[in-house]
């Protein structure tokens, strides 16, 4: 049986309280949502079939890799995933001793990599010294090909290297990362490497709907464009093959976590106004004047908008379903379905 647990569920307003505080005085104010207590631990148990051998110590920092990691390990492996939660934002988390102690004894710890999850860097280093490592930014090597930046020279993603930090959104990224799990668990417990092998293929298998809808899109709809809210769906998009035409201003300072100048709101609000793109995609995890601002633009003109969120949808039974309701959404909004 494996044991899923919950270490921290913490507000996206841990250490934006102050920022967003001043925000309020300014009228293009973009601040994360959530808000709420920190609730104490929880524990899911899931039925996933008997294991041959001891099951794998693992921690997941945060849950959209915690989720991939659950189908992989099964019943061979304690997944302790510790940011779980659509309200949590991993870039500012500052961990308690609680989420330390999380990494006691860890054989294996997920990571996205990177400056979104690096105190989960840090807390392995320090406490789980000996453990494996699984980084989804360095498996991913900062390849993201097919991607066309439209007007974008020098653009900066937030993130290590320029690189844009939301990995999950990368389908190379989920193949490797999988992949790269897999062999380090058959590594740890190797008389468990043909159940492991087995988890594998059904996690792939699980994925064809996934891989169909981008295969689809980017048939159908390859060279349409779209503006967004935030980066976190670029690398998806580069993936479809569309073209990002969101203003470079607005887009480094949304990255950067601060206000657009007037001109560059200017700038967002006239591309949707005339038009000038096929969909925005619209983080709903994030509230402000400003993003409120080019969804009412983007409808007025007649502009699909496609919501997608940072963190696994509310209610998301796997990885691939809360991608595949976003994929869908997509695929609609751009006229391939």
């Amino acid at each position: 049986m494996q044991t899923v647990i919950v270490i921290g569920v913490m507000s996206f307003e841990s250490s934006r309280a102050l920022a967003a505080g001043l925000l309020l005085a300014v009228p293009f104010a973009l601040s994360a949502c959530g808000s709420g207590d920190k609730p104490a631990a929880t524990s899911t148990a899931v039925q996933a079939g008997d294991c041959p051998t001891t099951p794998v110590d693992v921690v997941v920092s945060v849950d959209q890799w915690g989720m991939i990691v659950s189908s992989l390990a099964g019943a061979c492996a304690n997944v302790t995933t510790v940011l779980s939660g659509s309200s949590v934002d991993p870039h500012d988390f500052e961990p308690a001793p609680s989420d330390a102690a999380a990494f006691e004894g860890a054989q294996l710890v997920v990571l996205n990599g990177g400056h979104y999850d690096e105190w989960a860097a840090k807390l392995a280093e320090s406490t789980a010294p000996d453990a494996a490592v699984v980084d989804a930014l360095s498996l991913l090597g900062g390849d993201h090909e097919g991607h066309d930046h439209e007007g974008h020279e020098g653009h900066d993603h937030e993130g290590e290297g320029g690189v844009n930090p939301h990995a999950w959104y990368s389908p190379i990224a989920v193949t490797d990362v999988a992949d790269a799990v897999t062999a380090k668990l058959t590594e740890l417990a190797p008389a468990a490497g043909d159940y492991f092998g087995a988890r594998h293929t059904e996690f792939t298998e699980g994925l064809a709907p996934y891989r169909d809808l981008i295969a689809e899109i980017k048939a159908g709809a390859a060279g349409k464009s779209y503006a967004a809210t935030e980066s976190l769906f670029d690398d998806m998009a580069g993936a479809l093959g569309l073209v990002n035409r969101t203003p470079q201003g607005y887009q480094v300072a949304a990255s950067n976590e601060s206000d657009p100048s007037p001109a560059d709101l200017d700038a967002f609000l006239r591309l949707l106004s005339d038009r000038g793109v096929d969909v925005l995609i619209y983080n709903t995890q994030t509230e402000g004047s400003v993003p409120e601002q080019l969804r009412a633009a983007a409808e007025a003109a007649g502009v699909p908008v496609v919501d997608v969120t940072e963190t696994p949808a509310p209610g998301a039974e796997s990885f691939e379903a809360w991608q595949v309701d976003q994929l869908t959404a997509l695929a609609e909004a751009l006229g391939v379905r």
